[in-house]
């Protein structure tokens, strides 16, 4: 007998539906799966044989021919088992037909029956919203993340039992929760106001988030370079409902999802360590996962001694900042993810850390050795740094204090209000960094000594045209926080002094 059963499949970010055709019919007992299947597939015979049997139900001992299609998608992951498993029940009239029509299954098949969570959840049940009065069955580790997309019926089950018993109208399934709100508490562990001194650089920080601009810190070591962009979050503003289901469907696929927190509310903090390979970062795999860059996607990436990372991990964040996604090809697919990202990077000036500090009387390094450090980061990578600020050594009296700094909350406020002003000027959830080369020439216009004052900053410091609109965009951003609607001079000298590391850096390559 013939019977189909709908299920889904992963690629990348996107679901597809998966039509599971199972026919069982008299000849040597044979278990063959068909339409592209992956390895992880391929072993769902075994899995699906032992469960149904562990479970009480019939296995056929005749031949199955099990085919996946569309046949030319290529089919991963064990989130099939239990559309096989269906199949199978209903081809052998253990289960009516008409009980699976308009439903999907999702889910693994443990060997005693029992349904394990899978990840990419969100993405698959999201290929459904189209589709009317859809019932969608997956494990109940799942059922509340698959419940974040509205038009659907997700309904979860722990065992295969229970999912025939509901199909054979003898029991009920539990119905996913859909009335989430997004957590916002955060505990962040550094605040602005336990951080002594450095206020030039909490400036730029505050710039920086509120134009989703990147930043690098420059700094002996010691200066609190890394505690201030762990605080970098904590004055970032809080994510939009759709930013955040982005989020969570790149956690999803990952399966990085925590299983108490099926949406992620707090824009993500990665700090991959230097060591960390290209793979990791771009996407890795057969078929590639999301690497570090798409997991900070609507968040931050901190990049600790930046000099001391691969050179192809620095070079693969080239287009990504550029192209705000990221995309990752393989022998066996290409895929897109997302990679609206903000970097934060830190770094020493030279291998002692030193030539900063007091005219540099103390470093003990070579300007070859100097530039060859310095040199480990490219020209174009330089570039896409909007801001560029020193992190000179804290005085005594400063760390001494006991007065408290300005708290994060309150920064937050400001950071928020500037996000908002660009929201309404952009029509988008875009910020100011990611503005198109006309709405430059359309938002950031200046006067005439502007014009005066940038010309001579391009002409000395040697900028480039990438660098000449990323300060028009980060003066932009200073208005923003003024509550300008114009960029005056100071708005546009202040951008420049962050480009100031073009000049000295690049004095020093060789």
């Amino acid at each position: 007998m013939l019977a189909m059963v709908q299920s889904l499949t992963l690629s990348g970010m996107e679901g597809y539906p998966v039509q599971v055709e199972v026919d069982v019919s008299n000849g040597l007992p044979a278990f063959d799966i068909v339409g592209l299947p992956a390895t992880t597939v391929r072993e769902a015979k075994e899995r699906v044989r032992t469960a149904l049997k562990n479970a009480g139900f019939d296995f056929p001992l005749k031949r199955i021919t099990v085919n996946l299609a569309p046949a030319d998608l290529k089919k991963e992951g064990p989130g099939l088992d239990l559309g096989i498993a269906m199949g199978i029940l209903t081809a052998t009239e253990q289960i009516p037909a008409e009980a699976v029509d308009g439903i999907y299954f999702l889910g693994e098949l443990s060997l005693d029956g029992t349904l394990r969570g899978i990840p990419g959840i969100l993405p698959m049940a999201s290929a459904l919203t189209d589709r009317e009065e859809v019932r969608l069955v997956v494990p109940q580790v799942n059922a509340r993340e698959g419940s974040l997309v509205k038009g659907i019926t997700v309904l979860g089950a722990e065992t295969l039992s229970q999912v025939v018993r509901f199909l054979r109208q003898e029991g009920e399934l539990s119905r996913g929760e859909n009335n989430f709100l997004l957590n916002r508490d955060a505990n962040w562990t550094v605040d602005f106001k336990d951080i002594k001194g450095q206020a030039a650089v909490k400036r730029a920080l505050e710039v920086a988030a509120a134009g989703n601009h990147n930043i690098m810190l420059v700094g002996p070591p010691g200066t609190g370079k890394t505690m201030l962009a762990r605080a970098l979050p904590g004055i970032m503003p809080d994510m939009a409902f759709s930013e955040a289901l982005e989020v969570t469907k790149v956690y999803s696929v990952a399966g990085l999802l925590p299983k108490d927190q099926p949406l992620i509310g707090l824009r993500p903090f990665r700090s991959p360590h230097h060591s960390a390979s290209a793979a990791s970062f771009a996407g890795g795999g057969k078929i590639p996962k999301p690497g570090e860059i798409s997991l900070a996607n609507h968040g931050v990436l901190f990049l600790d001694e930046l000099p001391e990372f691969g050179r192809e991990v620095l070079e693969a964040l080239r287009q990504p900042l550029e192209d705000r996604v990221i995309t990752v090809s393989r022998v066996a697919a290409s895929l897109t993810y997302p990679a609206r990202i903000m970097v934060a990077a830190s770094l020493n000036p030279c291998p002692c850390g030193l030539a900063t500090e007091n005219g540099g009387i103390n470093c003990t390094c070579t300007p070859l050795q100097v530039a060859r450090y310095q040199a480990r980061i490219s020209g174009p990578l330089l570039d896409r740094m909007d801001i560029q600020a020193e992190a000179p050594r804290v005085p005594y009296e400063e760390l001494a204090s006991e007065t408290e700094g300005e708290p994060s909350a309150a920064i937050k406020q400001r950071v928020e209000r500037a996000r908002a002003v660009q929201r309404e000027r952009l029509g988008s959830d875009s910020a100011n960094a990611e503005m198109s080369p006309r709405q430059v020439r359309t938002f950031c216009r200046l006067d005439g000594t502007g014009k005066e004052l940038l010309q001579k900053a391009y002409q000395q410091l040697g900028l480039s045209a990438r660098a000449h609109d990323r300060i028009l965009k980060v003066a932009r951003t200073i208005a923003d926080l003024a509550g300008d609607r114009q960029i005056n001079i100071n708005h546009l000298a202040e951008a420049i002094q962050y480009r100031a590391f073009d000049r000295s850096m690049n004095s020093r390559r060789v």
